[in-house]
């Protein structure tokens, strides 16, 4: 094994790992964003509303990330001209993609956790004289935010690892990285674990992050000692 190369290398990976962070963060930030809306939508006892959310993450749950990413890639040519919109760049088709993705699992963790919620925290805000608005806004969504932590720490990892297909659609990520030192030196073993142990420390960081965020605010459902 020869990582010379590797280190000569070394701000390909850079950018890359860049490219990586920015592109996940930014559908995680917007993911969440159209998560919270389609979950309360999900709980609506209005199949008018139910219906149309239930069916968005009932597909992007159910189909690969890989396939959406080339039906919005490749497929959006067929319905409307791309050249010369943002649609014609790669970056921007990986993000709708993740974003799509992410929402769809982001979603129903949080239905799950408004499902989970102990009703007497709903109970308690009815008899104070709260409307619904104020009960989602001050008391369901961020209990429920916080209970979903757990679960939300592991699609963040998921979204990561998963965002490995960009590098499919010409993206300079991680992966697209270890491909083109690969394409140069002819070493796999070398291009593509280097990549993989970039993708590990950013998971490590995740957990660490997510450790102490769940310390924070789910100190309050610890048994007192």
């Amino acid at each position: 094994m020869d990582f010379s190369l590797v280190v000569e290398s070394f701000p390909i990976y850079l950018d890359g790992l860049w490219t990586t962070a920015w592109l996940v963060g930014l559908a995680l930030i917007i993911g969440l964003a159209v998560a919270i809306p389609l979950a309360i939508a999900r709980n609506s006892r209005n199949y008018l509303i139910m219906g149309p959310s239930w069916a968005f993450i009932y597909f992007f749950r159910g189909t690969p990330l890989l396939v959406q990413l080339y039906l919005i890639y490749y497929g959006m040519d067929q319905f409307f001209p791309v050249k010369d919109t943002l649609w014609e760049n790669a970056w921007f088709c990986a993000l709708v993609a993740f974003v799509l993705n992410t929402s769809a699992y982001t979603a129903e963790i949080i239905r799950g956790a408004i499902n989970g919620l102990p009703s007497g925290e709903v109970e308690a805000a009815k008899a104070y004289g709260m409307s619904p608005w104020k009960t989602y806004q001050r008391i369901v969504l961020p209990s429920a935010l916080r209970r979903a932590l757990p679960a939300y720490s592991n699609e963040v990892i998921f979204m990561l690892h998963g965002s490995a297909v960009a590098g499919i659609v010409t993206i300079m990520d991680l992966t697209g990285a270890a491909r083109l030192v690969n394409s140069r030196y002819y070493a796999p073993f070398e291009s593509f674990l280097t990549a993989g142990l970039f993708y590990m420390a950013l998971t490590f960081i995740i957990l660490a992050c997510f450790k102490q965020a769940e310390k924070k605010f789910l100190a309050y459902l610890k048994p007192l000692s």
